[in-house]
C-alpha cells in the first residue's frame, strides 16, 4: 500500500482522531468535503473518500458491538437480580426495569391477572407518565395483552392504533393514547401446569415506544428469554409466600405439627436445591462456559446421562453423570422434533420411550432439545430443575448465536470487499483477513447459494450463519449480488459433495429449497475471485436446467458445465450461431428464436411446438421456413442442430443480454 501524499495525510489523520473520539457520522463525512474544499488533487481525494467510507463502516461496527455488549450486560444483570431476590415486588420491578433497559424503549410494564375481579391490571410500570395508563384495568381477552395471553405467543405491533389483529376497547385505547404509545411488544410469562399438559400464562411483559418501531426477531427472542426467567422467579416467590402463609394458618397438634414441619422442611429443601441448581447453571452462562458444561452439570445433578441435540437431531453435547463424554445413539430428527413440539406446547418436560425430553426455546423458535436418558420418573423438584436447565441452555445458545452473527457480519464485509475490489489491493485484503482470523491464502471452498423464486429469501442469510456456527463446517458468509456467498475451510470433500451437503442443511435451516453451487478448493485473493465467478456461472446453469434445491459444481453439469467452467466466449458463440435470428427478431418484433427453441424442445414435432407457442401449425411452418432462409438449408442437420440447441440454452442462461 502506498504512503498517503502530503495533501491527503492531514485529512487521513483527522479521520483517525475522529474515530478515536467516537465522533458522529456527520463529522466523519465532512472530512472528504473539507479535502475537496482544500483543493486536494483528484487521486488523493479519491483515497480520502475511500478512507472516509471505511471509517464510517468501522464506526458502525464498533457501535453495533457496544450495543450488543449493553444488551448482554443487561441480561446478565437481570439473571443476577432474579436469582438473588425473594420479594415478589422487588422481582417484578427488576423485570420491568431490565426489560426497558434491554430493548431501549420509552416504557415497559407488566400486567397480572386478577382472578377475583376477572380482569387484568397494571402491576408495575417503568417510564410511564400517565396516571390513566398506570391505573388501567383490561378485560380478559381484550387488547394486545389479551391476544398474547390467549395464544401464549409474543405479538408486536408497529402502530397499536391501526392494528386490527386484536380487540380494541375504549378504556384501553384511552390509556394508550394518554401515555402516547405507538409501537408495543408483548410476550407471555409462561409456567407449565402442575397437572395439565398445557402451559399457563401468569402475566404479560411489555416494552413500548412512543413512535412507530418494528421490533426485530432478536429483540423478541431476548425479551422472551427474560420472560422465561421472570416466570420462574415469580413462581418461586409465590411458592415461598404460600409456604409462609400456610405456616401462619396451621393450628395443629404436636404430632401433626411435627409431620407438617417435616413436609415443609422437605419442600423447602427441594426449593433450595432447585434455586441453587438454577444459580449454578446461570453462573455457567455468566462465566462464558460452553453447552457441554451445562450438560455435565445437569447430568450430575440428576444422576443420569444427558444429550443435547440441535433441531436436526445432531448431538451438541453428550455427558454421563461422572462428567465423561460418550457417543449417543442416533436420534431420529422427526421423532425429536415431534416430541420437542409436545414439550414446547405443554411448556414442560415430557417422557417418551425411556427418555425425558425438554424443548430449548427462544420465543417460538426451537433452538435444541434436551434429552435425559432416564426411564424412571422425575419428582417435581427434579422436573423443575430439568426445565430450568432448558431455559438456561436457551439463553446460552442465544448469546452464542448473537456473538456468532456479530462476528460473521464483520468478517462478511471482507468477502464483499474481496468480490468487489480485489484488484485494488489484494495484499491489503489478505492482511486484513489474517487479522480477522480468515487466512485467504489457505485453500477454501467457495459456495454460492440462493432460494428458488418465490421462496423466503430473508431466511437464507441467518440460515448460513447457523450452518457455519452450529455444525462441522466452519467459515464465513455474506450476502452479495442477490445470493449468499460462503467461504469454508477446504477438506477432503469434493466440491460437488460440499455443495449437496450445504443445499440439504441450508434447506432445513431456512425451511425452503436452497440451490448451492461450489467451486474450489482455491487459495489466494485472485483465485477466490475466479472461484466465485465459476460458482456463479454454475448456479445460473443449474437455474436454467431446473436443478433448484440441489447442489453441484461445474464439472458435474456435463458439456454445458465445461463451457461455463472454462469461461469460453459464450456471447461470441451465441452471436455467431443465432445472430441472424436475433437481429431479425429485434428488427421486426418476431419470435423466430422462441419458435426454434420450442421446435427442438418438442423433439421436432410441429404439433407439440404449435401447442407450446399457442399458434396455428401453419405459423410454425412459416417461421421455420424463415429460419432456414436466414441460417441456411443445413440448419436441421445433426451437427448444426446440436450447435443451435446449445446456443439456445446459453442464450436462455445469460438472460438474452444484448450483444
Amino acid at each position: 500500500m502506498t504512503e498517503p501524499s502530503a495533501s491527503a495525510a492531514p485529512h487521513l489523520r483527522r479521520l483517525l482522531d475522529l474515530l478515536a473520539d467516537d465522533a458522529p457520522a456527520e463529522a466523519l463525512g465532512a472530512v472528504s468535503s473539507q479535502a475537496r474544499a482544500d483543493g486536494v488533487p483528484p487521486g488523493d481525494l479519491a483515497e480520502v473518500e475511500r478512507a472516509t467510507a471505511t471509517a464510517l463502516r468501522i464506526r458502525g461496527v464498533l457501535r453495533q458491538h457496544r450495543r450488543r455488549e449493553l444488551q448482554l450486560t443487561a441480561l446478565f444483570d437481570t439473571a443476577g437480580d432474579l436469582a438473588a431476590s425473594r420479594d415478589l415486588d422487588a422481582v417484578l420491578k427488576a423485570i420491568v426495569r431490565r426489560a426497558r433497559m434491554l430493548l431501549g424503549t420509552d416504557t415497559a410494564y407488566l400486567t397480572l391477572p386478577d382472578e377475583e375481579a376477572g380482569d387484568t391490571y397494571m402491576r408495575v410500570t417503568d417510564g410511564s407518565v400517565s396516571v390513566v395508563f398506570q391505573r388501567l384495568r383490561l378485560e380478559l381477552g381484550h387488547g394486545l395483552g389479551g391476544l398474547v395471553a390467549q395464544t401464549a405467543r409474543p405479538y408486536a405491533t408497529p402502530d397499536y392504533r391501526t392494528d386490527d389483529r386484536f380487540h380494541h376497547t375504549p378504556n384501553i385505547n384511552a390509556g394508550v393514547l394518554d401515555e402516547g404509545l405507538v409501537a408495543i411488544l408483548g410476550v407471555p410469562l409462561l409456567l407449565g401446569s402442575s397437572r395439565g399438559g398445557t402451559g399457563k400464562v401468569i402475566g404479560v411483559l411489555f416494552a413500548a415506544d412512543r413512535a412507530a418501531r418494528v421490533f426485530s426477531p432478536d429483540e423478541v427472542a431476548l425479551l422472551c428469554s427474560l420472560a422465561a426467567h421472570a416466570a420462574i422467579a415469580i413462581d418461586t416467590a409465590r411458592a415461598l409466600a404460600d409456604t409462609r402463609s400456610a405456616l401462619d394458618e396451621l393450628a395443629l397438634t404436636n404430632a401433626e405439627l411435627a409431620e407438617a414441619n417435616a413436609a415443609v422442611r422437605e419442600h423447602s429443601a427441594a426449593m433450595r436445591r432447585a434455586e441453587e441448581s438454577h444459580d449454578r447453571l446461570t453462573d455457567l452462562v455468566l462465566r462464558g462456559r460452553e453447552v457441554k458444561d451445562v450438560a455435565a452439570a445437569v447430568a450430575g445433578l440428576l444422576d443420569s446421562p444427558l444429550t443435547i441435540h440441535d433441531p436436526a437431531g445432531r448431538p451438541l453435547a453428550a455427558v454421563r453423570p461422572d462428567g465423561t463424554d460418550f457417543t449417543p445413539d442416533a436420534m431420529d430428527a422427526g421423532w425429536l422434533a415431534e416430541t420437542a413440539e409436545e414439550s414446547r406446547t405443554g411448556a414442560r418436560a415430557v417422557h417418551r420411550d425411556g427418555r425425558w425430553i425438554c424443548a430449548v426455546l427462544a420465543g417460538r423458535e426451537l433452538l435444541a432439545g434436551l434429552v435425559l436418558h432416564r426411564d424412571g420418573r422425575l419428582d417435581d423438584s427434579d422436573r423443575r430443575l430439568y426445565e430450568r436447565a432448558a431455559v438456561v441452555t436457551g439463553l446460552l445458545l442465544l448469546l452464542r448465536r448473537t456473538v456468532a452473527e456479530t462476528e460473521n457480519r464483520v468478517r462478511g464485509e471482507l468477502i464483499t470487499d474481496l468480490l468487489t475490489g480485489a484488484d485494488r489491493d489484494p495484499e491489503g485484503l489478505a492482511e486484513r483477513g489474517r487479522r480477522l482470523g480468515v487466512d485467504l491464502d489457505r485453500p477454501h471452498m467457495l459456495l454460492v447459494a440462493e432460494v428458488a423464486e418465490g421462496g423466503a429469501r430473508e431466511r437464507l442469510a441467518p440460515a448460513a450463519v447457523r450452518y457455519l456456527f452450529g455444525g462441522d463446517v466452519h467459515g464465513v458468509s455474506a450476502e452479495h449480488a442477490g445470493s449468499v456467498v460462503l467461504l469454508t475451510t477446504a477438506d477432503a470433500t469434493a466440491a460437488g459433495d460440499a455443495a449437496r451437503a450445504a443445499a440439504e442443511r441450508l434447506g432445513q435451516l431456512a425451511q425452503t429449497p436452497v440451490t448451492v453451487a461450489a467451486a474450489g478448493p482455491a487459495g489466494g485473493v485472485r483465485e477466490l475471485v475466479r472461484a466465485h465467478q465459476e460458482a456463479t456461472r454454475c448456479l445460473n446453469a443449474m437455474r436454467v436446467l431446473g436443478r433448484t434445491g440441489e447442489g453441484a459444481c461445474v464439472e458435474e453439469l456435463g458439456f454445458l458445465g465445461v463451457v461455463l467452467g472454462n469461461a469460453q466466449d459464450v456471447d461470441g458463440f451465441v452471436a455467431a450461431t443465432l445472430g441472424p435470428l436475433l437481429e431479425y427478431d429485434a428488427r421486426r418484433g418476431t419470435q423466430l428464436v422462441r419458435t426454434l427453441g420450442a421446435y427442438f424442445g418438442s423433439g421436432g414435432s410441429l404439433v407439440r411446438a404449435k401447442d407450446e407457442l399457442h399458434v396455428h401449425v401453419n405459423t410454425v411452418v412459416q417461421r421455420l421456413d424463415r429460419v432456414q432462409a436466414l441460417l441456411g438449408p443445413d440448419w436441421n442437420e445433426p451437427g448444426r442442430a446440436l450447435e443451435l440447441q446449445l446456443a439456445l440454452r446459453l442464450h436462455l442462461l445469460t438472460g438474452g443480454r444484448k450483444r
